[in-house]
């Protein structure tokens, strides 16, 4: 399964948008050993890709708080003055991985693209994450610097980083390079394409985190692919009535330590143009964002199914202006039919679109949009431009079309690997650059359609969670002889955590307790919501737990709400 090009557009755009010397021309180049389809003029790395943006987009704001909003030639001013600090005062250098530990704001955006614009790498730790998780993460990746915000640096152990390490808040850092400027001067360098540029955390299935490492290459092929789809998309499109078109407009809840977060402040901003609208810190709030999208006019949703449901079933809903909505959408989660149906009955100004990809390859992959998404809100579409898709069975072996498998994808976003993982790289990606997902889905009537995660991924509210990881953690109990974790049916978050518990003899315990101590040493996602206790787990003669059985046991225990 590749992609076949565009439907509807006329005659000539095909060649006109890809064609030799076009601006997304794709010629085959050799990447690491592996020939890979790549656009001929895209630029060299990711500060490229800001520089060449900032001189088309000139006055358009960039970003904006609620407080301050910055131009792209604005921002550019203050990621040269934090580059500076970050070379003069903390000596970081080309291939120094550069922490950070913080909720989204605009000064965590500019540190990022400053630490991407000396050579070094963005390590992005996840926010919700507990203080032993935490200790994982910058074990893993040995920091040069720590940066984040209060509440979050404040879960960093005393004596987990070495002295010589750096601990700052970024709204110092931030303060601290104004004061100290740029100096007149330029302060990035020139990255190779394939150089490291941002680490990400994904789910293992040894129950601790993995760091898979995305090149500049890597993050700008998406970006390029994403302008080339806007491109067709714009040729298809009913011509406007009158006026030029609108900026795009998004706001940006998804946190930046996750692939949709990172790509919005990476690309969605720089490459395609789009002002960022960052919300007030703190939980999501459906008001929140309905009130931003009235206040600033913004015309791009990008979410998880979660979002969607809490937004149109706000009971506030329908008092808030989003006609300028013209783009709703996302990734990391299947789009329920039934979502699909209300978001396109109370939103019909909007095209709908859910794009099926992952961290290791920069969100890219397959998408189903417009027509193609209401018609077939079952599947997760078809390939993206440059993609190549097959499903395989156990043994490695292409499937027919129309039988479950193992997906598999190639594409010049497929990650450089996991960072200080090398067997796990090696499993994850083969010789020939295909990218093992891990997910099971079939191919039919020429669309893609997930059938399940691996058995023990649950997927809640775009999280990925490996239930050894809290199984592990529920037997460290004393009082705990065994365990098993599922995934349960969630209308809204897709899926929930539900533990099922065998004591010692003689203990008495609440679901509440369990919960507790699970939440000592695990991010809130990971804790059980749903308890049940047994007197034994169902196991085979030769020991195997039987998952399934629970599975399909509709048994819910007591509830937590988190949402």
């Amino acid at each position: 399964m590749e992609w076949k090009g565009a439907t509807g557009v006329p005659e000539g755009v095909i060649e006109a948008l890809m064609g030799p010397g076009a601006p997304f021309e794709m010629v085959v180049e050799n990447i690491r050993g592996i020939d890979h389809k790549v656009f001929a003029r895209q630029p060299r790395n990711l500060r490229a890709v800001f520089d060449a943006s900032a001189s088309r987009q000139g006055p358009n704001p960039f970003m904006t708080d609620g407080d301050r909003a910055w131009t792209q030639s604005e921002a550019i001013a203050d990621i040269e003055s934090i580059s500076r600090l970050l070379t003069e005062r903390y000596g970081i250098r080309r291939g120094d991985r550069v922490a950070i530990l913080s909720a989204n704001s605009p000064e965590y955006g500019l540190t990022m693209w400053a630490t991407l614009s000396i050579g070094a790498i963005v390590t992005s730790l996840n926010g919700w994450w507990t203080g032993a998780e935490i200790e994982h993460g910058i074990a893993l990746t040995s920091p040069a610097i720590i940066l984040g915000d209060g509440p979050r640096l404040a879960r960093i152990e005393p004596g987990i980083v070495d002295d010589s390490v750096p601990i700052v808040l970024l709204k110092d850092l931030y303060a601290e390079a104004l004061a100290l400027g740029s100096d007149g001067r330029t302060w990035s360098i020139d990255v190779d394409p394939d150089d490291p540029a941002v680490i990400l955390f994904t789910s293992g299935t040894t129950g601790q985190a993995k760091g898979a490492t995305l090149s500049h290459r890597n993050i700008a092929h998406f970006g390029w692919t994403n302008m080339l789809s806007g491109a067709l998309g714009a040729m298809t499109a009913p011509v406007a009535s009158s006026g030029p078109a609108p900026q795009p407009a998004s706001i940006l809840a998804s946190p930046m330590f996750h692939v949709s977060g990172m790509i919005g402040i990476l690309i969605t901003g720089p490459a395609l143009g789009a002002k960022l609208v960052f919300p007030k810190p703190g939980r999501w709030d459906p008001k929140q964002h309905l009130e931003l999208t009235h206040d600033y006019g913004v015309n791009v949703w990008s979410g998880v199914p979660t979002q969607f449901w809490r937004l149109i079933t706000d009971p506030d809903f329908d008092s808030y202006d989003l006609s300028a909505l013209r783009s709703v959408g996302g990734g990391g989660a299947p789009f329920p039919p039934e979502l699909v149906r209300e978001l396109h009955r109370l939103l019909p100004n909007a095209v709908l679109g859910n794009g099926y990809g992952m961290s290791e390859t920069v969100g890219l992959g397959t998408i189903a949009r417009g027509q193609l998404m209401v018609d077939h809100p079952d599947s997760v579409g078809v390939a993206q431009p440059s993609v190549e898709v097959e499903i395989r069975g156990a043994s490695g072996e292409l499937v027919a079309v129309g039988e479950v498998g193992e997906i598999h994808l190639r594409t010049a976003c497929v990650f450089i690997g996991y960072w200080n993982n090398e067997p796990a790289t090696r499993a994850a990606i083969d010789d020939e650059g295909w990218y093992r997902t891990g997910d099971f889905g079939r191919v039919y009537d020429g669309l893609l359609h997930l059938e399940s995660r691996m058995r023990d991924l649950i997927l809640r509210g775009g999280e990925n969670i490996y239930p050894i990881e809290i199984e592990n953690r529920l037997v460290e109990h004393p009082g705990i002889r065994d365990a098993a974790v599922i995934g349960v049916d969630h209308v809204q978050l897709g899926q929930e955590v539900k533990a099922f518990v065998v004591l010692e003899d003689g203990v008495a315990m609440e679901p509440s307790e369990v919960q507790r101590w699970a939440a000592e040493k695990l991010a809130t996602f990971k804790v059980p919501a749903y308890v049940t206790f047994r007197t034994e787990l169902p196991y085979t003669e030769t020991g195997k737990l039987q998952k399934r059985l629970l599975e399909a046991e509709e048994q819910p225990g007591r509830e937590v709400d988190r949402a």
